[in-house]
């Protein structure tokens, strides 16, 4: 790679996998099998190579498989290596039925029990199990809350300048994903009329005590961060653009088979 000595890691496409527009939303692997939300289909679905998707599991209000975001499903918590609790923006079941109760209705959901956690959010996002505990970005709030899986309390952990959206965690810090808030779309959101100022960047926040760590804000062309995702043991990464004659000429094996390649000298 150019220049040299910079990068610790080299990302490049192997496979393609067309769903067609289903709207996917978070994305998760549970061993080797790829979940994803199907936001548009109202359901959680695998990934498969004969077909666009297969439905693993809907919310049990959700009548019929129907491209017409119904509830608007976007966020997948795994625990213990499964897939285990959902976001979605409202509990209906008609055409983009949540868009008129996305600053209120959102909820949290346990697919094992089939239960609702904690409902009445402002358009919940990006859950994630922690350190045995359940955490979630109320988005419309701009906030990270901890819920109880047991009592459904929700507790606000920090209240941060933008569009809480995209969540992981390094050790006690929880780095959270901001975008500008779309005016158009969500001006009716408290978010929109508390806050000082929406940024959209990287926000690092000491989930012990709340403060704010650190942030990364981007002010030029980008306004929106959908998901955010550390990268363990990794420090300066980088994805190869397609074509790329380095992608061309590289291969991946299984490890035994790589004992055998010989080496160059």
């Amino acid at each position: 790679m150019e220049p040299p000595n910079v990068n610790d890691a080299v990302y490049t496409t192997r496979s393609v996998i067309n769903t067609g527009d289903v709207a996917m939303h978070e994305m998760a692997f549970a061993g080797e099998q790829l979940w994803f939300v199907n936001t548009r289909f109202s359901c959680l679905c695998t990934s498969d190579p004969n077909y666009s998707f297969v439905p693993g599991w809907r919310p049990p209000w959700i009548t019929s498989l129907a491209g017409e975001d119904r509830c608007h499903l976007n966020g997948l918590a795994l625990r213990d290596g499964r897939p285990r609790y959902v976001t979605a923006l409202s509990q209906t079941d008609t055409p983009h039925g949540w868009r008129e109760l996305k600053g209120t209705a959102g909820l949290v959901m346990d697919i094992v029990t089939n239960t609702v956690i904690a409902r009445g959010l402002a358009m919940p996002h990006s859950p994630r199990w922690h350190e045995s505990a359940l955490w979630v970005l109320e988005s419309g709030k701009g906030t990270l809350t901890r819920i109880d899986v047991d009592t459904g309390v929700i507790t606000t952990v920090a209240t941060l300048p933008g569009f809480t959206r995209g969540l992981a965690f390094l050790g006690p810090y929880a780095v959270i994903g901001l975008s500008q808030v779309r005016e158009s779309v969500f001006k009716d959101l408290p978010v929109t009329q508390t806050a000082d100022e929406r940024n959209c960047g990287v926000w690092i926040v000491d989930t012990r005590t709340g403060e704010i760590a650190g942030f990364v804000r981007f002010e030029g062309m980008v306004q929106e961060i959908f998901d955010v995702q550390a990268i363990p043991g990794r420090i300066w990464p980088t994805i190869l653009r397609e074509p790329s004659d380095l992608s061309a000429s590289s291969f991946v094996l299984p490890d035994e088979a790589l004992k055998d390649v010989q080496r160059s000298t």
